[in-house]
């Protein structure tokens, strides 16, 4: 075939092509097809989430298991209405515990009573803790008010309040998770994750004998926003939307927390970033190591995706919220990360909680949705949940 017919046959082509696609007077985009957009491939369900209870009332955020398989969540104070702050699961509904009174605020005796409640951890020793932020809509925390509080899962009374002072509560400061690990010191020590909107991140450490605490890591990078990150939620950036227009970025510090199986690394990582933290537990309790020294040890172990929650099991695994793709994630002892549960419905998983029934729990309570990030609107759909799937391990061990 010599040049011209080779040129005559590419036009008569081009021609038939355009008359197919797209007839005279017509763009391609007008042309009616019989499929609908419902039958098309779609983003793929990971895993098999079972709903535990649903939320008509208030947004969850922690929630724990007890050895004996009761289930507790907290509800903070962010600007719902919030009967009680602290709740057991009793035949799906969410029932004020230990009892009403210590759960109704009252700034007058902060030391007694739960002013907001943003965790829940039971130690698998027959003890409910409740981490207090005091800081009801993220507001500077109530004096005498910011505490841990144990409760006998027997007897349902309290029976011990550590409270923790201006040494380690900032002005700025909203604790926010917590772990145990009894196997260190007279009575064990609890690590707290200080989650920061308006001042700085940190750890605190508190030795749960004497209730002395302190802070490490305060203001160090792995305990602060990363820098450029910026979250996409369901499609939008997430940032702070004011009524009048204006925009600011959403910004939290040090938020999920995890210990490893022996109880000798700690995790944690940003809830305003990507990364997985880590720092031996033996240096990070030792007061004699410098802040400078305490830093250069901390291991980055690399993008997990955005995190709320963070979990560990005994086998030596470690889990987290990705609030950006609805998923769990599963980091495996070689650091392998792996999607165990994805799906619609996970919008945005906050706290991680282990059952000794070999399924891990998680609270999805759309805190993205919120009308903080809105202009004032509040776009979360009733019901909240309380998920699990199955993951045939145990948790870990504080003894």
């Amino acid at each position: 075939m010599n040049n011209l017919q080779s040129r005559k046959t590419l036009i008569a082509l081009a021609i038939t092509f355009a008359s197919v696609t797209a007839p005279f007077g017509t763009s391609a985009a007008s042309v009616p097809v019989s499929t609908s957009l419902a039958q098309l491939p779609s983003d793929r369900a990971i895993g098999n989430p079972e709903v535990v209870a649903t939320f008509t009332g208030a947004m969850p955020t922690g929630v724990t298991v007890t050895e004996t398989g009761r289930i507790f969540v907290n509800f903070p104070r962010w600007g719902d209405d919030v009967p009680f702050t602290v709740a057991e699961i009793k035949n799906g509904k969410a029932v004020a515990y230990p009892d009403a009174a210590v759960n109704k605020a009252d700034n007058a005796r902060p030391g007694e009573h739960f002013l907001s409640v943003q965790s829940v951890v039971a130690d698998g020793q027959g003890k409910l803790w409740v981490l207090d932020t005091a800081a009801p809509g993220f507001s500077k925390p109530v004096e005498g008010g910011a505490k841990l509080v144990a409760i006998d899962l027997q007897s349902n009374k309290i029976v011990k309040t550590i409270v923790l002072h201006s040494d380690v509560i900032l002005p700025a400061t909203y604790i926010n998770d917590v772990r145990f690990d009894y196997r260190v010191g007279k009575a064990g020590v609890a690590y707290i994750t200080d989650s920061s909107l308006s001042g700085t991140g940190g750890i605190i450490i508190v030795d749960l004998d004497s209730g002395k605490a302190m802070r490490r890591l305060t203001g160090d990078r792995s305990t602060s926003p990363e820098k450029g990150f910026v979250p996409v939620v369901e499609g939008e950036t997430l940032l702070q939307r004011h009524p009048d227009g204006t925009t600011a970025p959403f910004s939290v510090a040090s938020d999920g927390i995890a210990l490893s199986a022996d109880g000798k690394t700690l995790y944690y990582c940003p809830l305003s970033g990507r990364h997985l933290y880590a720092i031996s537990t033996e240096l990070l309790r030792d007061p004699t190591i410098t802040e400078a020294q305490l830093s250069a040890a901390v291991q980055d172990l690399g993008e997990k995706g955005a995190s709320d929650g963070l979990e560990s099991d005994a086998n030596g695994a470690v889990y987290a919220g990705d609030y950006e793709r609805n998923a769990i994630r599963k980091m495996d002892k070689d650091g392998t990360w792996q999607t165990i549960a994805h799906g619609p419905q996970i919008l945005w998983p906050d706290t991680l909680s282990v059952g000794h029934d070999g399924y891990l729990y998680f609270t999805v309570n759309q805190l993205h949705r919120q009308p903080g990030f809105h202009q004032g609107k509040d776009m979360r759909q009733k019901p909240y949940s309380l998920l699990r799937i199955k993951i045939d391990a145990a948790p870990v061990s504080t003894h």
